[in-house]
């Protein structure tokens, strides 16, 4: 429900407008005061504000140019009410940010149609801002450790370019957010970002997804597409999982790169773009191309800026910073925007080797908020089975065999146990042990109950 503020020295136009705009569905409150309007403005979110130019404390003028003034990009939408107003009056009005001006004496129905005009326009500036808030959030890349801060350094040097970059890393370590960061600082950050996870298309049809097809060349599709390559035109390609695209198609692109040009299937003529190729991989594309799976000149096309992204394992210390975005960015997204999370949590983060990197911190701190909708500090009791485990440790941290053996088993229960949301019982029937049988083997592994069920 749209909250609107009236402040009018009229007591007779306060309780009108009130009545009207009650009527339509909005929530209103009303004062006579300036100063006190500020105030009602600070403490409290509205939509819009309908201020007179003449109040008793002060001129209506100075009350927008304080709102102006306010650290905040929630600003109401302001709707001046005069019955003395003057084209100087309108223009000084106009440049502190007023939407409209209703005269008085007030036409219900042009009050009614600017009052909804005003608040839609103000639906428009909120959604743009988050817009804007979530494009920054996708492009930052969070933590002071060394490798992040080399991330930052890297992107500033290679962004501002036209060079092709080939990103190397894990599965999860936040590439595609490389990407965009790249993208966000180059030259072409006003254009079009697109993005083609050559994994995921089925062979039969990435080629018609890099170049689009003309004269109905896909039975039952329409009679045209517009392939990855020109919806870019002019902006930067995003090819994810590279290292997963075929030969055939290897070669159909390495043209495209060389020649910017490309014919879309079906097509008779080829069509030029001007296109900045950025890509990714989780494979060591030197072994593939040993293994006949690579192009060797489409590797040496891509791989003018090479790019390394470390694992979260080596920027364990990025891990409080990372949690607390994440619980941000969740927070608001379900409703909880003050969410916390205690330090003993962040050690035991810090501790997990994280197989799946950013990617599985990220969906482990939603899945603990989704499934604690009351909580508003995240503690260690909080957190999945799972990151109380001890994958990840090298051969070389164990001292004898009996060593790794057990910490294997103690892993491999922990996850049956987190699998089977703590249930002992189903727990033992996964496993192939009778209960009391793993109740054994937990004590001799040193694996608590309420480290099980916690």
């Amino acid at each position: 429900m749209n909250r609107i503020l009236i402040v009018d020295d009229e007591a007779e136009i306060r309780e009108s407008l009130e009545e009207i705009l009650s009527e339509e569905g909005y929530a209103v409150s009303s004062t006579s005061s300036g100063t006190e309007a500020i105030v009602l403005l600070r403490d409290a979110p509205y939509d819009l504000l309908l201020l007179d130019i003449w109040l008793p404390d002060r001129d209506g003028l100075d009350v927008l140019a304080d709102l102006a003034s306010l650290e905040t990009d929630d600003k109401p939408e302001v709707i001046i009410i005069s019955g003395h107003a003057t084209i100087e009056t309108a223009v000084k009005a106009t440049k502190l940010g007023a939407f409209d001006f209703l005269e008085k004496p007030l036409s219900l129905e042009r009050t009614l149609i600017v009052v909804k005009n005003a608040l839609e326009a103000r639906r428009l500036r909120s959604e743009n801002l988050e817009f804007k808030r979530q494009l920054t959030l996708e492009t930052t890349i969070t933590g002071e450790s060394v490798p992040a801060k080399a991330l930052r350094q890297q992107i500033k040097l290679m962004a501002p370019t036209n060079g092709r970059v080939l990103i190397y890393g894990e599965s999860g370590t936040g590439k595609e957010l490389i990407a965009r960061a790249i993208h966000s600082e180059s030259p072409r950050h006003d254009r079009v970002f697109i993005e083609l996870n050559c994994a995921a298309i089925p062979e039969d049809f990435i080629e018609s997804e890099l170049f689009g097809y003309r004269n109905s060349a896909i039975t039952g599709g329409p009679a045209e597409k517009r392939g990855t390559f020109e919806r870019a035109n002019g902006g930067t390609l995003f090819l994810d999982e590279v290292g997963d695209m075929s030969l055939k198609t290897q070669a159909k692109v390495l043209r495209a790169l060389d020649e910017q040009s490309f014919v879309p299937v079906g097509a008779a003529h080829p069509i030029s773009v001007d296109v900045r190729v950025i890509a990714a991989t989780n494979k060591n594309l030197e072994e593939e191309i040993a293994k006949g799976n690579f192009r060797e000149d489409l590797f040496y096309r891509l791989n003018v800026i090479p790019f390394f992204v470390p694992p979260l394992r080596d920027r364990k210390e990025d891990i409080p910073s990372l949690a607390r975005e994440f619980l941000r960015i969740f927070g608001r997204e379900y409703g909880r925007p003050r969410v916390e999370i205690a330090e003993d949590a962040l050690d035991l983060l810090k501790q997990y080797p994280w197989p799946g990197n950013v990617r599985e911190l990220k969906n482990i701190l939603e899945r603990v908020l989704i499934l604690n909708p009351h909580v508003h500090r995240i503690e260690r009791k909080h957190l999945p089975r799972l990151v109380y485990r001890t994958t990840g440790r090298r051969s070389d941290d164990f001292s004898t065999l009996q060593q790794a053996r057990e910490a294997y088993e103690r892993d491999y229960i922990l996850r049956k146990i987190d699998e089977c949301h703590g249930n002992i019982s189903r727990a033992a029937e996964s496993l192939g042990l009778e209960r009391s049988h793993l109740y054994r083997k937990m004590k001799t592994l040193g694996i608590s109950i309420r480290e099980s069920v916690s």
